[in-house]
């Protein structure tokens, strides 16, 4: 069964798979703090932190006012585009990789700006926290909802 993602989704996809081959585990979706959610936060084999924004076309990128607040979370930015993008609207400062559903391909080595060990430490706990939280809503979505200790359902047949 196929899920139906939208470009941005397909892009992350794409872009997952690429880092995965690389020796990187990455989080779609990943809250470093209050107020920013990045595309993709991956993490490196030596604990590099990249931060990945996909963009979908030019409104896409054009309505992203927040992308420079993501710089002081990652030790490299880099944007994730398809072959169509126009990729001269992205900052020469940044990484580019062009991805499509199923892979990526960095083009471009985004500059490394190395996080504080505090930042990092506490990104890397948090990443760590995040993915298995994740793993656990998939194998029991109920989590918690359904145990005595909750008030659940129990075994005990009522006198009505």
């Amino acid at each position: 069964m196929e899920i139906d993602l939208q470009p941005g989704q397909k892009l992350a996809r794409g872009v997952s798979r690429h880092l995965r081959t690389l020796g990187y585990a990455s989080l779609e979706e990943f809250v470093p703090t209050r107020g920013l959610r990045v595309d993709v936060m991956a993490l490196g084999p030596k604990g590099e932190l990249w931060v990945i924004e996909c963009k979908s076309s030019r409104a896409d990128y054009q309505a992203d006012h927040k992308w420079q607040g993501y710089l002081e979370w990652c030790d490299r930015f880099f944007w994730a585009v398809d072959m169509e993008f126009p990729t001269e609207l992205l900052p020469d400062a940044t990484g580019l990789i062009v991805a499509d559903p199923y892979d990526a391909q960095v083009l471009r080595m985004a500059p490394e700006d190395k996080l504080p060990p505090a930042r990092r430490k506490k990104l890397t706990q948090k990443f760590a926290m995040d993915a298995a939280q994740r793993l656990q809503r998939l194998r029991d979505p109920r989590l918690g909802r359904d145990g005595l200790l909750l008030g659940g359902p129990s075994d005990e047949v009522s006198a009505d």
